[in-house]
């Protein structure tokens, strides 16, 4: 699988929910307004703890194994197995502490009236576990057309979904949208996956492997610290914007957050179906070098050009996405577009720690570089007002960049030499 293909696989991915966003965006924007953009920006990110937790937060382990042992069919076999019983088991033990919880959960995080939407959520985490461990299978197979199409079609049930649920129910029909539309395409995908020739029902017949469980729980690790570093410094923040600066603002910049993550989606999505398999699979460190060269001889300049297209074009960008009432959002583009830049160059190789498992160094840099965001932002934004997040927010990924460079400059060097 080519890094240029991946690229145009992603791309098809990307203006596929970029247009869904777009039209789901401009809907919620017009009958919500900012603030109940930020409630929907803090539920979100609630979200995406609890899916990660929902599996185990072992995605990224499946990805890395089931391509490292594509060609040994007994200990991938062994490793599906294993994976899909920790995912159930996992999901199961979830959904039934938010059925219990949500009245504690929905207070704190968003309002009382929302009990009943956490409950669902909890009742179908199960269906996303799934369909997670589904997608993690067909990226490490490089089964990449197929990922394409699970990813299509998901986003068109989760327009769908948010067009009708908004419309007819507000705030509370754009939380559930969020809620089902996860949920529903794990039947298409399962059909999808039991048609590809390496597929066998007889796979998961076999045994729990506790050695397996213990590869992929060190990937565990690393992915329970990105859903505590994250998503909750992202909530903790914007809950220190409403605090502070009012709920408008906190929408102002979840609006610049959406915006930021909408044009590097093709560019996140490479990383991800195309370097975690890949790096995963090299052994050598000249090889590895050579790849990560690729990915900024090649990318790079695409992020380059992306961010300079949409800081001229921002105040269009505002006005398509959102309505006039989000047109203070423009003043904060220069610093997120530039944080963004470094946030890609750092990630390029930071994927090596995630394809090679370097748990303790992937924990720390998480952990440090998220207290340094939030700590940044905090003191920036006294003085420069809500323009000090994206301040802190660029500052933070120039260091941590240059930290990458450094710690992994042995294995760039080799790929440059050879």
């Amino acid at each position: 699988m080519k890094l240029l293909q991946t690229t145009f696989f992603s791309a098809i991915i990307t203006f596929i929910k970029l247009s869904a966003g777009f039209i789901s965006n401009k809907v919620v924007a017009m009958t919500l307004g900012p603030g109940g953009v930020a409630v929907i920006g803090q539920f979100a990110n609630f979200i995406s703890v609890m899916f990660t937790f929902s599996n185990g937060a072992i995605n990224a382990g499946i990805v890395k194994y089931v391509a490292e042992y594509d060609e040994d069919r007994r200990e991938s076999a062994l490793l599906l197995s294993t994976a899909l019983r920790i995912s159930v088991v996992c999901s199961i033990s979830l959904g039934a502490l938010l059925w219990l919880c949500a009245p504690i959960i929905a207070h704190h995080l968003l309002m009382d009236e929302f009990v009943d939407c956490i409950r669902v959520l909890g009742l179908t985490i199960s269906l996303f576990s799934i369909n997670s461990f589904i997608l993690s299978v067909l990226n490490g197979k490089k089964e990449i057309s197929k990922y394409t199409i699970v990813n299509t079609v998901g986003t068109m049930i989760g327009l769908v979904l948010t067009l009708y649920l908004v419309i007819e129910y507000k705030l509370s029909g754009a939380l559930y949208a969020m809620v089902l539309s996860q949920t529903l395409i794990v039947f298409f995908s399962l059909y999808l996956v039991t048609k590809c020739n390496w597929f066998s029902w007889e796979i998961f017949k076999l045994r729990f492997d506790t050695e397996v469980a213990k590869a992929l729980f060190r990937y565990s690790l690393m992915a329970l610290v990105s859903v505590v570093t994250v998503p909750v410094s992202q909530m903790f923040l914007r809950n220190y914007v409403i605090d502070t600066m009012g709920i408008s603002e906190a929408g102002y910049w979840q609006g610049m957050m959406r915006i930021s993550d909408s044009y590097l989606l093709i560019i996140t999505t490479s990383l991800n179906t195309y370097y975690l398999p890949k790096l995963a699979s090299l052994k050598q460190d000249s090889d590895i070098g050579k790849e990560i060269l690729l990915g900024y001889k090649w990318i790079l300049p695409i992020v380059a050009i992306g961010c300079v297209s949409v800081y001229l074009m921002r105040t269009f960008i505002v006005r398509l996405l959102f309505t006039e009432d989000f047109l203070p959002v423009r003043e904060l583009f220069s610093y997120q577009l530039l944080g963004d830049f470094f946030k890609v160059a750092a990630w390029i190789l930071a994927y090596l720690m995630l394809a090679k498992a370097m748990t303790k160094v992937y924990i720390i840099t998480e952990i440090i570089f998220s207290i340094i965001y939030v700590l940044l932002s905090v003191f920036l934004s006294a003085f420069f007002g809500l323009k000090g997040l994206t301040m802190a927010f660029a500052l933070n990924y120039f260091v941590y960049f240059l930290m990458m460079m450094v710690f992994f400059r042995g294995i760039w060097k080799k790929g440059y030499e050879n």
